[in-house]
């Protein structure tokens, strides 16, 4: 670090993390309440507890970091809520409906239900225009661009108030000529509007999944665009010498013009950043593969890492529309704090998806809230401490709690308060297991063999369940945990990512050189880019994938390789690459079947300097930072059992404590089950380890 702190923002749902690092190794966790309605506010909120707590005026940070980094959920809630930007398609003649047909393809777990409704358009059919133009798939003109369909729908789209513009025509990523033609006159006509060019934002092969993306952009790009500008001038108001960095979904840092322009890559930023962290904190005891469970106000993440890389998607559906620019891989689900408890038309107690949020919040939060929440189970249970969370600065309600349990679940059902909130705390954990499954079992990976993270405010107060659960017998969890996203923002690269269609058989002749000359072309790009950034070469690293398939088939299946000289003679290292992942993948090759790449991608990575790992001083043993005793329910008996209470900021290298027990930190609580023992280690990083 050149300047004295780094300072990294993850807004969520119900609350939005400050993790802010010194030059001296001071790494420093604030957490505010989010303000979904006014984003900037809540950054005005959290640097001002920084100064509180610290005495560090906001100008002081902002205008003495090197980075300032910011992970938004704007683009995430503007997608979940249907409230983008008003948007327009200039599309091939034909066409105007592909987004609809989906490949007549429904998401997994709905393809035979006949009652599950189909997605809602993010661009209306009215406002789906045809050009006549027509290019085949050896990237030559069959019919050439008629300018006056573009023009007539740019006279359509000003008089509706289109606020943003896609455009995606067929092949276009073999001839974009007509798209970029089509781009022109949409800037002459509508010079205020955000453009999405459907071949430069995702220049691959496929015309639905490229089309879908390039709709999300633009959806997307005006919230953006305007976010990114107040944020970067509140900053720059208060001093900053460097721009603003925000979080991608690809796990890597970009300015706020590239998150503006491509808006897609910002949807999942903050949770994109955990494996970063989790690889950092886990890196003292050599943890490569980790899941890392990320459970807040509103939802419950999970991300898996495996030999050290993260698990990255490519041409998904995420909430029913399919992206194809690389992600890594989120599993998100309705089970945070906030999540509601109910009873379904079964007479069955559920969880969730439905949740409270940051307003009215739980019962238990005295601000209106009636339903009984995760939360006020935890506070039922003796789990939370009523005092409040957040160091106190939320006070919680037992009686409210157990008032809203007791209400709409213990009494229809006819069980205690205490077994009613236990089973709430059980089929939580459950919705919580199968979503780790999901990303474990069915991608073929033991989670046995993995390490279990702890991030988010609420995942302490569940994780000895989940790893009980799921037969891991190993947990971390940082003093930093409930803003382990943002802490990994601040220990994140630069990096994007350059993508080439490639119709190559790599049987034909000069298949090398293409693949060469493919690869070259894309990294000049993206050291240029870098170079701009203020990276020296010495500061870039360079890894290749390619979208690969055996001829004839309809999938891909991406395949990452070394860099390589790639020659005619080098090509038998890419098709071996490719046989050994399409088996890994599936169980079987055909190493005598002919090999085709589809698609060639580079991602160029700018390395910046790390600040320095928390240290913790030497403890004097748990017993001095013992706060006391509290009734607490571990079994569905409902019995309370009387568990001691520790002060996390008591406790110091090397104390060790055997569960049950809990730890209650400034911002997260820790339930140590009967049969786990938990030590803390010098990095700030609570070891659990369950009892043989």
């Amino acid at each position: 670090m050149r300047s004295k702190y780094r300072l990294g923002i993850d807004a969520g749902g119900t609350f939005t993390d400050f993790i802010l690092a010194d030059r001296e190794g001071t790494v420093s966790l604030f957490k505010v309440l989010s303000t979904p309605d006014e984003p900037t506010l809540a950054i005005k909120n959290g640097l001002a507890l920084i100064r509180e707590e610290t005495g560090v005026s906001a100008e002081q940070v902002v205008s003495n970091a090197d980075l300032c980094i910011n992970g938004t959920t704007v683009g995430l809630n503007a997608l979940i809520t249907h409230n983008g930007a008003k948007t327009g398609l200039i599309c091939t003649k034909g066409h105007e409906d592909s987004i609809e047909i989906r490949l007549g393809h429904k998401e997994d777990g709905y393809r035979y239900d006949p009652d599950y409704p189909p997605a809602t358009m993010l661009v209306p059919r009215h406002l789906r225009k045809p050009v006549a133009e027509r290019v085949v798939s050896d990237g030559s003109v069959y019919t050439p661009m008629n300018e006056q369909d573009v023009r007539d729908a740019c006279t359509y789209f000003l008089k509706e108030g289109v606020e943003s513009v896609a455009i995606s025509f067929v092949w276009s990523v073999l001839h974009p000529e007509h798209e970029n033609r089509a781009a022109e006159i949409v800037r002459e006509m509508m010079p205020d509007v955000q453009l999405t060019i459907g071949a430069q934002l995702y220049p691959q092969v496929r015309e639905y999944t490229r089309t879908s993306t390039a709709i999300v952009n633009a959806y997307l790009a005006p919230i953006l665009q305007r976010y990114v500008n107040a944020i970067d001038v509140y900053f720059q108001g208060l001093g900053a010498k460097n721009p603003v960095r925000y979080f991608q979904s690809n796990g890597g840092l970009a300015l706020g013009k590239v998150v503006a322009n491509q808006s897609v890559y910002a949807i999942n930023s903050g949770p994109a950043s955990a494996p970063q962290a989790a690889l950092d904190i886990a890196a003292p005891w050599g943890d490569k593969n980790i899941i890392t469970c990320d459970m807040g106000g509103t939802s419950f993440d999970i991300t898996l890492t495996k030999d050290g890389k993260a698990n990255v998607n490519k041409n998904i559906d995420f909430l029913r529309y399919r992206i194809g620019i690389p992600m890594i891989q989120v599993e998100t689900l309705g089970a945070g704090g906030g999540s509601i408890g109910w009873i379904d038309s079964m007479g069955l107690m559920q969880m969730g998806p439905q949740s409270a949020g940051a307003s009215p919040g739980p019962a238990c939060y005295g601000q209106g809230g009636e339903n009984p929440t995760t939360t006020d189970a935890n506070l039922t249970l003796g789990y939370l401490n009523a005092d409040g969370l957040v160091g106190g600065r939320l006070p919680l309600d037992k009686d409210r709690a157990r008032g809203a349990i007791r209400t709409k679940l213990a009494d229809p059902l006819g069980l205690s308060v205490e077994t009613a909130a236990y089973g709430m705390f059980t089929i939580v954990n459950n919705n919580m297991v199968n979503a780790i499954r999901r990303v474990s079992v069915e991608r073929g990976y033991d989670p046995r063999d993995f390490v279990l993270m702890a991030a988010g405010g609420a995942t302490g107060a569940h994780i000895t369940a989940l790893a009980r659960e799921m037969g891991i017998r190993k947990v971390l969890i940082s003093k930093l945990a409930s803003g382990l996203c943002a802490y990994g923002q601040i220990i994140s690269d630069v990096k994007y990512n350059y993508m080439a269609p490639a119709p190559i058989r790599l049987d034909n002749e000069g298949a090398g050189a293409q693949v060469c000359d493919l690869f070259a072309g894309l990294e000049a790009r993206g050291a240029e880019d870098l170079s701009g950034d203020g990276f020296a070469d010495k500061d870039i690293s360079i890894s290749r994938s390619l979208d690969m398939r055996y001829v004839g088939q309809v999938h891909e299946c991406t395949v990452e390789i070394e860099n390589f000289e790639i020659t005619q003679a080098s090509l038998d290292k890419i098709k071996a690459a490719f046989h050994a992942r399409h088996k890994e993948l599936y169980t079987y090759d055909e190493p005598h079947n002919p090999v085709e790449i589809v698609n060639v991608e580079s991602t160029i990575v700018g390395h910046v300097a790390k600040p320095t790992r928390m240290k913790i001083g030497a403890g004097n043993g748990a017993q001095t930072a013992l706060k006391g005793q509290r009734d607490m329910v571990f079994s569905t008996k409902g019995t309370l059992e009387s568990t001691p209470v520790y002060d996390g900021t008591a406790l110091g290298a090397g104390d060790h404590l055997e569960g049950p027990a809990v730890i209650e930190e400034v911002t997260t609580t820790i339930v140590v089950e009967p049969g786990w023992e938990v030590e803390l280690h010098d990095t700030g990083v609570y070891v659990l380890t369950a009892q043989a």
